[in-house]
This record gives structure tokens, sequence and C-alpha cells, in this order.
């Protein structure tokens, strides 16, 4: 659980730090980096959640995003980006629990 809030924690902090010095962002809009740090998070999680199979782990994010989508809610293309993570997240625990259900039943046998 921790390692999650550690992960947003960490990601938001990044993001914080680049307003307070008020950098650019190279030209590219805020919402696109915005997008872009959501896609990171989602490969840091993918990452976390197939090597560990850790389901809090991915339930913390998960829980995180909903809270970015619900105080980014006037920028739909950010809530849109934030419900096909939560999805894609939704479904590789899903999928981890399930093959991991299934080793463990082929082992006993």
């Amino acid at each position: 659980m921790y390692l999650g809030w550690i992960t947003i924690a960490t990601i938001a902090n990044v993001a914080a730090a680049a307003v307070s010095i008020n950098w650019d962002g190279f030209g590219i809009s805020p919402e696109t980096w915005a997008i872009l740090v959501l896609v990171i998070a989602l490969l840091i999680a993918m990452l976390v959640l197939l090597t560990r199979k850790d389901i809090v782990y991915g339930l913390v994010i998960i829980w995180a995003l909903i809270g970015i989508a619900v105080k980014q809610s006037l920028n739909q293309n950010i809530v849109t980006m934030v419900e096909i993570i939560v999805i894609i997240l939704a479904l590789t625990m899903i999928a981890t629990t399930l093959f991991s259900r299934l080793k463990h039943q082929r082992k006993k046998q």
C-alpha cells in the first residue's frame, strides 16, 4: 500500500516542482504533459503489478487516479485518459489474480 502512495506522491512532487520553477514544458501544452504523466504512472503501475502481483498497490493507484479525475473534472481529455488507465489497471489486476490462482492450482495437482 505504501509503495502505491510513494509512487503517486513522487509523480505529483515532480510535477509540482516543474510548475514551481515555471518550467514551460518545451512548449507542450499542460494538458498534453498531464496525459503523458498519466501514461508514465500507468507504465510504472503495470511494471509493479506484473512483477509483484500486488493488488493493493493497484487499488491505491486507481484510487489516486480517480481523485485526479475528480479534481480535473472540467478537462474531459484527462478524465477520459484516467478512465482508460483505470480499466487497464483493473483488467491487469484481474488477469494477474486469475493466472496466479491457475498456477497455484496446477502446482497442487
